[in-house]
């Protein structure tokens, strides 16, 4: 069997926020030279040491991945207890709606964001709300107003209570920017998001949604089986193939081989993977949206989900934009709509 792939080698490239910037990310996740592909029935008393004829049992692939920070296993492991939303700015109103810079706490950090609430009292039990996790953006270049504006402003309009956070590292908000694939740290804030949320008197915590773009849609769909109270998820442009996917489908070279993995890293990465897990969303719909013209994140990974959903017993209601891009630009207004009814119907 050849040597396993080293997997910090595979560069994964995440899809720009309204422009055309992709940022390189490794991939930290190697596993043990004295492993091989074949699964065993019998599992070693350590459950990530290889059994004794060297396979790597299917226990001792779950030990590996449950120590890996950014798998769902570990994340539902912490507490996410968000805290009050604190304004720090009051910006002009919408249509309807008021707009503010606030902030909450994740981790300690200090993360800025942007919230807006319907006018007028809340129904009862509260507003529906919807976490809104923006895609990459270089972080420093990051600014809590810009960006996303008529995304935002549509749910606000329709009567949702919207908080997109900028994640740490970005615009003005403490901590360090990692990025959003082989570090927990913004996946952890759109969780603790969601628990600010949830405290705000203004808000149902049991009408509690999330809507994420390119980067943001995997984040989505990730704190969505960490968190079993988020009752559905828009997901526009998603990076939301399973990590093997990623690591060999995505901005592939343009000349020499298609990187490949072996049996062995592909069931790892796969495990790895919020799709190894959509069985656990019981029945909470999932709503897709992607341009076949996509230039930074391939429709391919749309149908990649959607398949995993389907074989995981889960419905999903998905659309393909032919000829669209990235953000959607030629049927902004009909994938809003769709959205809008989306969380209409589920929130």
């Amino acid at each position: 069997m050849r040597r396993l792939v080293q997997l910090g080698l595979l560069l994964l490239v995440a899809g720009a926020g309204w422009v055309a910037v992709t940022q390189p990310e490794n991939l930290p996740f190697a596993l043990p030279e004295n492993s091989t592909s074949q699964p065993t029935t019998s599992a070693p008393s350590d459950p990530t040491a290889p059994a004794p004829n060297g396979t790597l049992t299917d226990a001792a692939l779950t030990a590996l991945v449950t120590r890996q920070p950014i798998s769902v296993q570990a994340l539902r492991a912490r507490e996410y207890p968000g805290s009050a939303l604190t304004v720090r700015e009051t910006l002009r109103a919408g249509a309807n709606y008021s707009r503010q810079v606030v902030s909450y706490q994740s981790d300690g950090l200090r993360i800025n964001a942007l919230l807006t609430v319907p006018n007028g009292a809340p129904p009862p039990g509260g507003w529906p709300a919807i976490v809104f996790n923006h895609g990459y953006i270089p972080p420093d270049e990051y600014r809590t107003t810009e960006r996303y504006v008529a995304y935002q402003d549509a749910f606000a309009r329709a009567g949702f209570v919207t908080l997109k956070s900028d994640y740490r590292g970005h615009g003005s908000s403490e901590g360090e920017a990692l990025g959003g694939y082989n570090d927990p740290g913004y996946t952890v804030d759109v969780l603790n998001a969601a628990a600010s949320l949830k405290a705000d008197r203004r808000v149902n915590p049991a009408r509690l949604g999330l809507w994420g773009h390119s980067m943001g849609g995997q984040l989505s769909l990730r704190a969505m089986l960490v968190d079993k109270s988020l009752k559905a998820a828009s997901l526009w442009a998603g990076v939301v193939a399973g990590y093997d996917v990623l690591a060999t489908d995505w901005n592939p070279p343009a000349t020499g081989p298609k990187p490949t993995l072996d049996r062995l890293n592909r069931r790892y990465l796969r495990a790895l993977s919020p799709n190894a897990l959509l069985r656990d969303l019981n029945g909470r719909p999932i709503q897709l949206h992607h341009g076949t013209n996509d230039a930074d994140v391939p429709y391919s990974f749309q149908k990649a989900l959607a398949d995993d959903l389907r074989a995981a017993g889960q419905g999903v209601e998905a659309y393909r934009y032919e000829g669209d891009n990235h953000n959607l630009s030629q049927n902004l207004q009909v994938a809003l709509r769709r959205s809008v009814a989306f969380f209409k119907a589920n929130l």
